[in-house]
């Protein structure tokens, strides 16, 4: 297991609020507390989200806003929070919203002794895989209600940032590759998305049902063809096409019976096998580094479909076991 390097430690409080007013992007007031206690940061990141572990003390934060949607989860201890007159206590291993909109309304909570995980994705990363209530222009996205929807959507989120923590600690050198890094961005904020109540809407309106004939089918698949080696979204692919994110998803569920983003893991699949194929296997490239390549960030995920569509399992292609 990867060790995660320390960023920042001290035991001085007026420090420890310099460095973590820089690191969220906020003004942010701490309580007083006794200097000497320490005070540490750890940080694993890629361009499309962050997940940090703060070791706290037991000390009140006051935050005028968050420029990136916060996710909070304190393993073992009470959260208190407040904001706009509400009163809020989240217990060990909740998630919840630390802000519900894009510069939203300052709060101020109280953090217990112990380790404190803050998960942070960018408002444009949602803004990828949401469809907003507006229907022809894009509308701001805003959440509801800082607590899921559900307990089973709480416990698909936990496990989701669980794992993707683990990747990238343990292999941050897949977790780089850019199409890993937006494929595992996008899809934490699909799960942010179907976790906590929002504005986004998911059912096609009637101009989506209209926009959703074979042309938008067909101009949609051309440039994920023509793009799959690059890191295209939903959004990319509804732009192209000439519609709403929703008229496209339909447009795909009507006429083909998958996702837009289940044809483009196809089409990666497909390169990624033929760079299988070209692959010279004594140069000591791995099934696992060519998948990465491809956006691929599950060895075994990666496997399961590689083998339903290919008949055996990728490692068999790379040595020619097939030949």
């Amino acid at each position: 297991m990867t060790a995660v390097p320390v960023l920042f430690e001290t035991r001085e409080h007026d420090r420890w609020g310099e460095y973590i007013s820089g690191v969220y992007g906020s003004s942010i007031k701490l309580g007083s507390p006794k200097d000497g206690l320490l005070l540490r940061h750890t940080r694993l990141a890629t361009p499309t989200f962050a997940i940090d572990a703060v070791q706290t003390v037991d000390m009140t934060y006051t935050v005028e806003s968050l420029p990136t949607l916060t996710i909070g989860r304190h393993h073992t201890a009470t959260f208190d929070y407040r904001s706009e007159g509400a009163e809020h206590r989240f217990g060990p291993g909740e998630v919840f919203l630390l802000s519900m909109a894009e510069g939203g309304a300052p709060y101020w909570l109280r953090t217990p002794s112990g380790g404190l995980q803050g998960i942070s994705v960018p408002f444009p990363v949602l803004g990828q895989v949401a469809a907003t209530a507006e229907t022809r222009r894009p509308a701001p996205l805003r959440f509801t209600d800082l607590r899921p929807g559900s307990r089973v959507a709480a416990r698909q989120l936990a496990a989701t940032i669980d794992y993707l923590e683990t990747s990238l600690r343990d292999r941050p050198h897949v977790m780089a590759e850019p199409l890993v890094a937006g494929t595992a961005g996008r899809m934490l904020a699909a799960m942010v998305l179907r976790t906590f109540p929002n504005s986004a809407l998911v059912d096609p309106t009637i101009e989506d049902r209209h926009d959703s004939h074979p042309a938008t089918l067909r101009r949609a698949m051309a440039f994920i063809d023509d793009h799959a080696h690059h890191d295209i979204s939903v959004t990319d692919i509804a732009a192209a096409a000439h519609v709403s994110i929703r008229a496209l998803q339909y447009a795909f569920r009507r006429h083909c019976g998958i996702t837009p983003m289940e044809y483009l893991r196809r089409a990666r699949l497909h390169h990624a096998h033929q760079e299988l194929l070209a692959t010279d296997p004594t140069t000591g490239v791995t099934v696992t580094e060519i998948a990465a390549r491809w956006g691929f960030f599950h060895p075994g995920r990666f496997a399961h479909h590689y083998r339903t569509t290919y008949g055996c399992p990728p490692y068999r292609t790379l040595r020619r076991d097939d030949r």
